[in-house]
């Protein structure tokens, strides 16, 4: 790994805009301007963990798309540690770790990798990459007979080959079991305690909560939210109460509840037989603890903020609402 100054990503008013197709005029069909990536700002310095959350058709894979240098901005700028993506890549600083990628299947595992190692100048050994990745085992094994989880663990693999500054991870424990998530994460941990930095894209919040240090998370191809798992959690204005109830009160309960000022919804866990449980999503926890416990003869009640994906949720919903008024005043 190399010392720098200059940020490991840095993106300025970065737009990305396909031709799609659609209804022109008069509903005859036509061409339409699909836009990805809507002026998106993002500085990301060397050594730090960002996850990159978002919804289906945020942007997040196009964006990581132009840091990585394979598709070119249709405006703004894109710079990995101050360079052009292509040249910070070629360079092997950058690495990435994507969901697909071309794999020859008659290939052996080691084979695979020591033909990527033979493009590089200079690279880790393939023994040491191997057995970092966890395939040592596997290094006889032909691709084509591979999980698509150990599959992704040979991506991982070659992507340490020339020790980039930067790794770039495309939901990289995808396709892999609990075991094999956990490994490659307790790797990343010590890649990041030596000084690498990480960016990765996850449909699984509990790796962002559990492993990021940042979260940035995209809506309609900007920025909507970046900070620390507890500063995004501070930005949502739910609380969850939940408290035990007599089983046949359930419609009583969930009637007198939703007439209470400040609630967005009422839920229910659990069976008769085992226990209900009222689950409350609110502003006001005090008002709704208050009928619990003194209206409603409730017990056992908790009162907690919401969980990283119900934040994810509240945010992304206040984003869109503003997207969809910006756009009736267009």
């Amino acid at each position: 790994m190399t010392t720098t100054t200059a940020p490991a990503v840095e993106l300025r008013d970065l737009r990305k805009t396909f031709k799609g197709t659609g209804k022109g005029a008069k509903g005859k069909p036509g061409s339409r301007t699909v836009t990805a990536v809507d002026g998106l700002d993002l500085t990301i310095e060397p050594g730090e963990v960002v996850a990159f959350l978002g919804p289906n058709g945020a942007g997040k894979t196009t964006t990581l798309d132009m840091v990585l240098g394979l598709t070119e901005p249709t405006s703004g700028t894109a710079r990995t540690y101050g360079e052009d993506p292509r040249r910070a890549v070629a360079a092997g600083r950058v690495s990435a770790v994507l969901q697909s990628g071309g794999l020859l299947p008659d290939l052996t595992v080691r084979e695979t990798v020591q033909l990527i190692a033979s493009t590089f100048p200079q690279h880790e050994s393939v023994d040491s990459v191997l057995q970092r990745a966890g395939l040592s085992g596997l290094a006889g094994r032909r691709v084509s007979k591979c999980s698509g989880g150990e599959q992704q663990r040979l991506r991982f693999a070659m992507a340490l080959l020339p020790s980039p500054d930067l790794l770039v991870l495309d939901e990289p424990t995808a396709g892999m079991d609990v075991t094999a998530r956990r490994d490659f994460w307790s790797t990343m941990h010590a890649d990041a305690d030596a000084g690498r930095t990480v960016v990765f894209a996850t449909h699984y919040l509990e790796e962002a909560e559990d492993f990021a240090r940042r979260i940035v998370l995209v809506a309609g191809g900007r920025v909507v939210a970046d900070g620390t798992t507890a500063e995004l959690r501070a930005r949502a204005t739910g609380r969850l109460v939940s408290a035990e109830i007599v089983a046949g009160e359930l419609a009583r309960v969930t009637d007198v509840l939703q007439r209470v000022a400040g609630v967005d919804h009422v839920d229910h866990t659990g069976t008769a037989a085992s226990g209900i449980r009222v689950v409350v999503r609110c502003t006001d926890s005090d008002g709704v603890a208050r009928v619990l416990l003194g209206d409603l003869g409730a017990r056992e009640l908790e009162v907690s903020r919401g969980s990283l994906d119900q934040t994810f949720l509240e945010i992304t919903e206040q984003a869109e609402q503003a997207a969809a008024a910006t756009e009736d005043v267009r």
